[in-house]
């Protein structure tokens, strides 16, 4: 009997704890869009990877599908702009207008001082 409970108990903490890893991990991989009305504004970290600060502090990371050069220096506006940008939706270098495509969105934690950034 006493075995019989022992491994109710273990089978309910691993379902658990499977259950807390899917969260996780929806929670991790972010949403397939964003509003843009909530967008606060944007940072271009690297030609390949742009945070998107919202407003209320959250803080989205998206890595593009490809390198987009010239985007660190430029700039970017959104094509086709309205009120969701989603994964795949392009973005255009203000100076040379070279298409680049969004790709994830990724939950973005500011580095503590003195942490390397991405």
């Amino acid at each position: 009997m006493r075995l019989s409970i022992v491994a109710a108990v273990a089978a309910a903490l691993m379902a658990g704890s499977a259950q807390a890893g899917t969260e996780m991990a929806s929670i991790a991989s972010g949403p397939a869009c964003i509003q843009s009305e909530l967008i606060d504004h944007t940072h271009t970290v690297n030609p390949k990877t742009v945070l998107f600060y919202m407003r209320g502090g959250k803080v989205w990371q998206n890595d593009l599908q490809a390198s987009c050069s010239g985007l660190a220096f430029h700039g970017f506006t959104v094509i086709g702009h309205n009120s969701e940008i989603c994964s795949g939706t392009g973005i255009s270098v203000i100076e040379t207008h070279q298409v680049c495509q969004l790709g994830k969105f990724t939950a973005y934690v500011v580095p503590m001082k003195g942490a390397p950034a991405p």
